[in-house]
């Protein structure tokens, strides 16, 4: 059998269980498989990174505002402005932060070797991962599995650096949060690996987040889809990008403790016996915020433009709402992520629509966002009614609504969002037996 074990931060965050990562990654392989390994940088080192760049930009615009004096040839300390967005802070900021995963996979092939295993670390260049878009958020286009699968055809341990690839210019780029569990996926695609096991600190994919919901259970299986919901809605067990890289190349995926053996959770392509289950989970979303534009004119290109200077300015939407026409005016609702709102309303200021008479921009970032998930949902009607009910029993209101095939959203307000969770949690009975 080939594998791939993914480590997250926590599980190779201190030497102690960088040790215990080797013992299992060997007793795995002396078990008869043949084993690859991916891992995250040691829990907070990507943090530290990042902070040590913010820490010297912070310092360069303090010298410049200390010496904000002709940026001619005479001029001594002056230090030009600097912009964050600028390719070439972003280019060094990948190669900072791609050194985390790298001290990651060579300890852990260190102490493999230490445990008389053969081991080999490889980065992502060696790993032949090609990577395009931008530095710091890059998309995977292909990898190069030859070197790989010659190293396990030698007996050897291959520990990978994830988070990292290499650009059409040779320039090392990283995949974004949660890139590792990219780079595990796309690796067990490229080599056609029987499994990728994602080794994290928790048991499974649960019904619900078991820290708000204490019925919650472990799932044994979950479908790509409503794994792909889930993690959109903010699930932290897998990585989006993971996810959709499992369903597009039938990846077998199993989500499980790093610290014990126990089965964890499987992610499956979705089969006919699993429309059965109405339900699969219900998520908590408290990081967005709601956006409306009251008296807007009723006319072709209003809604156009507004939405497209959001998306010139990369700025996710999520839910969307327009009121019917009255008297030549409509409203329009939206709700963005929470630390996207000021540049929201900064984007939207600079629209004519905004000077229009009567228009008015109202923002509310005291929200949540509650979702039920099940691919049940596409063979079983009443759904929508049944949470309606359930949230109407309990006294909450709902602010705005959004459905898919497989999902139901409301918007309720903050203070009610974990009541409004345990309630549809509880009401589509899905807490432990």
């Amino acid at each position: 059998m080939l594998v791939v074990q993914k480590f997250g931060g926590t599980s190779v965050g201190t030497l102690e269980r960088i040790r215990t990562v080797a013992e299992r990654v060997l007793a795995r392989q002396r078990s008869g498989d043949r084993v690859v390994v991916v891992v995250s940088a040691m829990a907070g080192e990507t943090n530290r990174l990042i902070e040590l760049a913010n820490a010297l930009h912070a310092i360069a615009h303090a010298q410049h505002a200390a010496h904000n004096g002709d940026p001619g040839p005479d001029s001594k300390g002056w230090v030009a402005p600097l912009k964050r967005d600028d390719a070439g802070f972003e280019r060094e900021l990948s190669q900072l932060m791609s050194t985390g995963e790298k001290v990651s996979a060579a300890l852990v092939s260190m102490a493999i070797q230490d445990l008389g295993g053969a081991s080999v670390s490889l980065v992502g260049h060696q790993l032949g991962v090609t990577t395009q878009g931008s530095y710091t958020n890059a998309r995977i286009v292909s990898i190069d599995a030859e070197r790989i699968h010659a190293l396990l055809d030698a007996g050897t341990i291959v520990v990978c650096a994830g988070f990292q690839g290499l650009d059409e210019a040779g320039d090392v780029t990283t995949l974004g949060r949660g890139g590792s569990d990219t780079s595990a996926v796309a690796l067990a695609a490229a080599i056609v690996a029987d499994e990728c096991e994602i080794l994290t600190d928790v048991d499974g994919v649960y019904t619900s987040d078991p820290r708000v919901v204490p019925s919650a259970r472990k799932l044994d299986r979950i479908t790509h889809e409503e794994m792909l919901e889930l993690a959109s809605l903010g699930s932290k067990v897998l990585q989006i990008r993971a996810v959709e890289f499992a369903m597009k190349f039938n990846v077998p995926v199993h989500v499980r403790h790093s610290q014990h053996l126990r089965e964890g959770t499987r992610i499956v392509p979705e089969t006919p016996n699993m429309e059965a289950v109405l339900v699969a989970g219900v998520a908590l979303d408290r990081d967005e915020a709601k956006v409306t534009l009251t008296n807007c004119p009723d006319v072709p290109g209003t809604i156009a433009s507004l939405f497209t200077v959001l998306g010139e300015r990369g700025i996710i939407v999520d839910m969307i709402i327009q009121n019917a026409s009255r008297d030549g005016k409509t409203d329009v609702t939206f709700t963005v992520p929470q630390d996207e709102l000021q540049r929201t309303t900064e984007a939207i200021g600079e629209l004519e629509l905004v000077c229009a008479p009567g228009v008015t921009l109202l923002t509310d970032a005291q929200i949540a966002k509650i979702s039920i998930v099940g691919v049940g949902m596409r063979t079983h009607a009443g759904v929508a009614a049944k949470a309606f009910s359930v949230l109407a029993h309990e006294g909450v209101n709902i602010q705005m609504v959004s459905t898919s095939e497989i999902k139901v959203s409301v918007v309720v307000e903050e203070k009610y969002g974990e009541l409004a969770l345990r309630a549809l949690h509880d009401g589509f009975g899905l807490g432990t037996p």
